[in-house]
């Protein structure tokens, strides 16, 4: 099987299911991720949220980034590091904050320059495309987000409609599963004896 072809197929697929959704319907469900997210400990007992800016075809992240600002904690956004294939999190006050930067999604204005620091209290959460049972991910291609997982030490947590859950997704020997997975039906942890690399 060739890997590339297999992923670039799956997000072919996907894309066009995010794409054909009721605008209606897409806002129920990500209202309802929103919720079981908001409400879990997990979210309570963290002290810093690290999160992407969603797009029109990903899981809404703004109310989420609203919540936590107005509770307090500290906010840190993604930006990409030019020439690189690698990126950093800016801590951010409000939405103000943000500009268009790589691929025209939104990051933190260049001029904010302190990168946020991670702690036991910290908690990420990872945009996808689709995700498995054990937790891998099938993402843009881009390999961002594996080279910070690979690295990151805090708890992950993917944001994923129930319809972009597949039984397995094959991956990689270095590809890091997240720690939780929220859909609009639950919040599951990832059991650490599956998290083990295949």
């Amino acid at each position: 099987m060739d890997i590339r072809e297999y992923k670039k197929a799956l997000r072919t697929k996907t894309k066009k299911f995010r794409r054909n959704l009721a605008l209606d319907y897409k806002k129920r469900l990500d209202d309802s991720i929103t919720e079981i997210f908001l409400n879990s400990q997990l979210y309570k007992e963290c002290s810093s949220v690290f999160c992407y800016v969603s797009t029109p075809i990903e899981v809404d992240t703004k109310s989420i980034i609203e919540k936590a600002l107005a509770d307090g904690k500290t906010v840190a956004v993604p930006r990409c590091i030019a020439g690189t294939r690698f990126m950093e999190f800016i801590p951010i006050k409000s939405f103000e904050d943000l500009e268009k930067g790589t691929f025209g999604v939104l990051e933190p204005k260049t001029e904010l320059t302190k990168r946020a620091k991670e702690d036991e209290k910290t908690i990420c959460l990872i945009p996808a495309l689709m995700y498995d049972s054990k937790g891998y991910r099938l993402g843009y291609g881009g390999g961002y987000y594996d080279r910070f997982l690979s690295r990151f030490t805090g708890k992950t947590i993917g944001l994923i409609y129930s319809q972009n859950i597949s039984k397995k997704i094959f991956h990689g020997r270095y590809d890091v599963p997240v720690s939780y997975i929220v859909s609009q039906s639950s919040m599951r942890k990832i059991p650490k004896i599956q998290r083990n690399i295949d």
